[in-house]
Formats: C-alpha cells, sequence, structure tokens
C-alpha cells in the first residue's frame, strides 16, 4: 500500500505592534495560526509546522532584554498546552517553534512536535546560532542546543526538525537521515537579500543528499520598527530528488499543502545509494577543525 502524507506548512505575518504587551503580541499569533492550522486540516493535512519562532515578532532584530519575557517552558507553557488543544481537535500532528526557558537565564530557540491526540512526543532545540548584521543578533538570546537530531515516529512518518540557520549545515541534515527521517521541517525567519539566493538551493541539496523530503518556512512581511528586511515567505516542500512540489508566495499568509509519497524514498535510495557508499571513517578532520 502507497504511503502518502499529507503535509501542511504555515507562513504568517506579525499582526501586531512589537511595543504592544506581549501578552497581546503571543494570543494575536497563536489566534491567527489556529485559523491557519484549523484551514490545512479542512484541506486534509495529518501534519503541520508552523514558522520559527511562530507566537512573536523576530526580536533577534535587537537586542533587549525585555524579550526574555517571551520564553515558555516546553511542554508545560502557556502555548505548548493551547497548540496541544488544537492538535487534538483538529487531529493533526502539530511541529511548533517557540522561545524555550529552560532554566533562569538559560534560553532556547526550540520546537515542540505534538501528536494528533495531543500528546507531546517531545522537542528539537536549533543547534546553529547566528549573529551577525543585518539585525540577527541571535546568541543574545539563544544556547546551542543540547538535544542532538532527534526523530519523531508518528502516524504520518518519521519527522526530524532543524531549524532556520541550521540549514547552512550540512552535518546535522545527514544525522536527521541517518536517524531515520523522512521528512524534515525547517522552520525560519530570514529576509530578501541576506539569503534569499540560497532558500531554493541548499535544502533541496539536503534533501538529495539525504534522500527525504523537506519541508521549508519562513514568515512574511516587515516588522517595524526594525525594519531589517522583507521577510519573503516562499515557504515549499520539496522531494527526495530535490524538485520543488509545492510553493506558496512571497507575501501573503499562506497554507501550503503537499502530498508527500514516503514511498519514494526507498526508490530513490535504490538508485543512488548515498549512505551505503558514505566513507565516514574517511573524515576524520570534521570535528577537529
Amino acid at each position: 500500500m502507497t504511503r502518502i502524507t499529507r503535509a501542511g506548512l504555515i507562513q504568517a505575518s506579525l499582526n501586531e505592534r512589537t511595543d504592544a504587551p506581549l501578552e497581546k503580541i503571543r494570543d494575536a499569533m497563536i489566534d491567527k495560526h489556529v485559523a491557519l492550522i484549523e484551514e490545512a486540516a479542512r484541506q486534509g493535512a495529518q501534519v503541520v509546522c508552523l514558522q520559527e519562532i511562530f507566537n512573536s515578532p523576530y526580536f533577534c532584530a535587537e537586542q533587549e532584554p525585555r524579550w526574555y519575557k517571551f520564553a515558555e517552558q516546553i511542554p508545560n507553557g502557556h502555548t505548548v498546552e493551547v497548540m496541544r488543544g488544537v492538535a487534538k481537535k483538529c487531529g493533526v500532528i502539530l511541529v511548533v517553534p517557540i522561545y524555550e526557558v529552560d532554566l533562569p537565564g538559560v534560553y532556547y530557540n526550540t520546537a515542540a512536535v505534538i501528536d494528533e491526540h495531543g500528546e507531546y512526543l517531545g522537542k528539537y532545540r536549533k543547534h546553529h546560532i547566528p549573529h551577525c548584521k543585518p539585525g540577527f543578533w541571535e546568541k543574545y538570546y539563544f544556547k546551542p542546543g543540547n538535544l542532538g537530531y532527534p526523530v519523531f515516529d508518528t502516524s504520518a512518518g518519521k519527522i526530524g526538525v532543524y531549524i532556520c540557520y541550521d540549514r547552512h549545515f550540512p552535518e546535522g541534515a545527514r544525522e536527521l537521515g541517518l536517524n531515520g527521517a523522512e521528512i524534515v521541517f525547517n522552520p525560519s525567519a530570514t529576509v530578501a537579500g541576506l539569503s534569499e539566493y540560497l532558500w531554493e538551493l541548499e535544502q533541496p541539496a539536503h534533501a538529495v543528499a539525504n534522500q527525504y523530503f523537506v519541508g521549508a518556512i519562513n514568515r512574511v512581511g516587515k516588522e517595524a520598527p526594525w525594519n531589517t528586511g522583507e521577510f519573503y515567505g516562499k515557504s515549499y516542500f520539496c522531494d527526495p530528488r530535490g524538485k520543488i512540489i509545492a510553493q506558496a508566495s512571497r507575501d501573503k499568509d499562506e497554507v501550503v499543502i503537499a502530498d508527500l509519497d514516503l514511498d519514494m524514498i526507498e526508490e530513490v535510495r535504490s538508485t543512488w545509494q548515498f549512505f551505503r557508499d558514505r566513507r565516514p571513517e574517511t573524515y576524520t578532520g570534521i570535528g577537529r577543525i
């Protein structure tokens, strides 16, 4: 029997002023995304991934301790609790990227994974943390991830997560493949002029090298007062051959739906035996430099 997973991506713009009370920003973004998740569910999505730190602006455009108060515990914080209810109500698996507080003063850029029954399956913490102009001051807010590259076994397939800047590093993408991922989601917040030329290059390359599906998500619009650039959307799915099979626009809130034929993974791996032909015993310099 053919294994088809109907998967969804959600890209959205900020709909509150960044100087509004933090709870007001959070709740407005949650409400917006709940409506979009419900739309994905109506279209038959079995799994849906949201964008990086979906319930807030991309506050890393400034270095301001106010935003530390936005961080929540996982799984016991407000946003994940709400999303557990949404997942159960809609019958969809959710990948929920938020700002996580682990201990006082210890914060991560994290994605929680929730199954269609509302059960919390685990989390991925972003490993690669940028700190560069213009306005990507992430080391001020996040510690590097310390939970490895987990793969979550779900009714929609084996799901891995890579977050935004991670996508520039092939090593973790390979780890996800070796750990059995069939679909890797990459929730992002990235702007035109900085990375757009790489957007449709790197992630299809990961899909080809590791022979799995990739769902790449990016937010849309400009966020005042920082205006560090335009988040250009263009969220997409690509298959294990690197072909983009569904893609959103660059300038509006949107749900992207695609049917992923998971049997294609074995078909492609039977043609291109990249995992068989790896030579890890020769890659001795990777961890030394």
